[in-house]
C-alpha cells in the first residue's frame, strides 16, 4: 500500500510550474501555444558573468564550499546591500542558497512553529503558502484589490495580527501584481510591526532591479525593525540567471546561523561555479541590467495599451517585475462552446483551450478573480497574445448578456 507522508499529500503543486509543464506538452503535440505563464527573463545571461563561470572551472572551483557560501561571495553580497540598499550586513549575516526560493523556505522553517500564524498580503507568490504549510503554520491572508493597487494598509496589517502571529511575508516589486511599495508605505507598515516584538518580516526583493519607479525601497532600511527583517534577493530576475540557481539572505546573525544549520542538513552549499559568477554579476556595470529593465518597461507599456482595448478587464499599471494581474470576474457566468467560466481557474483553462494562450490562475496567488500574465517575452508574441485574449473574451461576451 502506497502511503505518502501527510506533508506531501497535502501539498499543492506549483501552479506556475504546472502550467508551464502543460504548455510544453501541448507544444510538443504541435499546438501553437503562446506561453505567458512562467516568470523567466527571455534574455541570455550577460557575457561577463558567463566568462567568470568559465574561468572558475579552469581555476578549479569544483569542490565543496562552505554551506553559507564562499567568504568573498558573501562579502560581495554585503557590499551590494550597502552600496545599493543602504543596508549594513556583515558576511556572517549572509547565507547563499540554491535560489531565492530556498532562501525563503530556510527562513520559514527556522522561524515558524506548528500553529504559528503567518500573514500573507494577497495576492502573494504561489510558494509562500506552501512553505507555511510545510512548516505547519497557519496562513492569515490580507486581501487586496486592483483598486488599492494590490497594497495593504497599516490598518489592515494591525487588524490581522494576533498573539500567535510570527511572520509576515511579501514581495516588492510584487509577483504576481507588479506592485511596488514606496518608502513611506513601507515605513507605515514597519511602524505597525515595531509594536509587536515577536513579529518578523521576510522581505522578498528578487525583482529589485526590475523597478520602474526610479528607486527600490528595502524594508530593513528602518533601524527600528532592522533586527527583525530577513531580506531575500538573488540573481535570477535581474541578471537573467534563472538556471544558475543562486539566492541569498541578509538577516540578523542568529537567523543567518539557523539558516546555515538547516541548509547544511538537506542541500549544503549552492553550486561553486555559480558562486564565482555571482561576484562578477554583483560588480558588473549597471548598463548590464538597465538594458533588460528598459525592454521590460517598453513591454509593460505595450501590454498596458493592448489590455485597455479589452472591455471588462480591470487592472493596475504595474510599477515593477514583469507581470499583469487583471481581474477577470466580469466574465464569470459567461460561456462559450460548452466552457463555463466560474472562476479564474476556468478562465485560464478556457484561454488555453480556445485561444492557445497559456496564463496562470490567480487562485494560486490568493485571488480567484484574477489571472497572471508574464510579459517576459518578445513584442511580437505579446501583440499576438493580447490579440488572442481579446478574441477569446469577445467570444464569451457575444454568447452572453454582458454586465459591463
Amino acid at each position: 500500500m502506497q502511503q505518502l507522508a501527510k506533508r506531501i499529500a497535502n501539498l499543492n503543486e506549483s501552479a506556475t510550474i504546472k502550467m508551464a509543464q502543460l504548455t510544453r506538452e501541448l507544444k510538443s503535440q504541435g499546438r501553437d501555444i503562446i506561453d505567458l505563464s512562467l516568470g523567466e527573463p527571455d534574455f541570455e545571461t550577460p557575457e561577463p558573468i558567463r566568462e567568470a563561470a568559465k574561468k572558475a572551472i579552469d581555476d578549479g572551483f569544483t569542490h565543496y564550499t562552505p554551506v553559507a557560501g564562499y567568504l568573498d561571495v558573501r562579502q560581495a553580497i554585503a557590499a551590494k546591500f550597502l552600496r545599493e540598499n543602504g543596508l549594513n550586513y556583515s558576511a556572517d549575516q549572509i547565507v547563499v542558497s540554491t535560489g531565492a526560493k530556498q532562501s525563503i523556505i530556510n527562513a520559514v522553517l527556522c522561524l515558524v512553529n506548528p500553529g504559528d500564524e503567518v500573514i500573507l498580503p494577497a495576492p502573494f507568490w504561489v510558494s509562500y503558502s506552501a512553505m507555511v504549510k510545510l512548516a505547519e503554520g497557519n496562513i492569515v491572508e490580507i486581501p487586496t484589490t486592483v483598486e488599492s493597487d494590490f497594497k495593504i494598509s497599516p490598518a489592515q496589517l494591525e487588524a490581522a495580527i494576533t498573539p500567535k502571529t510570527k511572520l509576515i511575508m511579501f514581495s516588492s516589486p510584487c509577483n504576481p501584481t507588479g506592485t511596488v511599495y514606496t518608502r513611506d508605505e513601507l515605513k507605515a507598515l514597519a511602524e505597525v510591526v515595531a509594536r509587536h516584538e515577536n513579529l518578523y518580516i521576510i522581505s522578498d526583493e528578487i525583482y529589485e532591479h526590475i523597478n520602474f519607479t526610479g528607486h527600490h525601497a528595502s524594508m530593513a532600511q528602518f533601524d527600528f525593525i532592522y533586527d527583525r527583517v530577513i531580506t531575500v534577493n538573488g540573481l535570477s530576475k535581474a541578471f537573467a540567471m534563472t538556471g544558475w540557481r543562486l539566492g541569498f539572505i541578509g538577516a540578523p546573525t542568529w537567523i543567518a546561523k539557523a539558516c546555515d544549520k538547516i541548509q547544511g542538513q538537506y542541500t549544503s552549499a549552492t553550486n561553486s561555479i555559480t558562486q564565482r559568477a555571482t561576484i562578477a554579476a554583483l560588480n558588473c556595470d549597471a548598463s548590464t541590467t538597465d538594458v533588460m529593465k528598459e525592454a521590460f518597461l517598453r513591454r509593460r507599456n505595450l501590454v498596458y495599451g493592448l489590455l485597455q482595448e479589452i472591455k471588462g478587464l480591470k487592472f493596475n499599471n504595474p510599477q515593477g517585475a514583469f507581470y499583469f494581474f487583471p481581474d477577470v470576474s466580469n466574465y464569470f457566468g459567461m460561456s462559450y462552446n460548452g466552457q463555463v467560466i466560474h472562476n479564474a481557474d476556468d478562465m485560464a483553462t478556457y484561454l488555453l483551450n480556445e485561444g492557445n494562450l497559456s496564463v496562470v490562475t490567480g487562485s494560486a496567488f490568493g485571488d480567484s478573480n484574477c489571472i497572471r500574465l508574464s510579459y517576459a517575452t518578445s513584442d511580437d508574441k505579446l501583440i499576438e497574445a493580447m490579440k488572442r485574449m481579446k478574441i477569446g473574451l469577445e467570444k464569451l461576451v457575444k454568447n452572453a448578456v454582458p454586465t459591463f
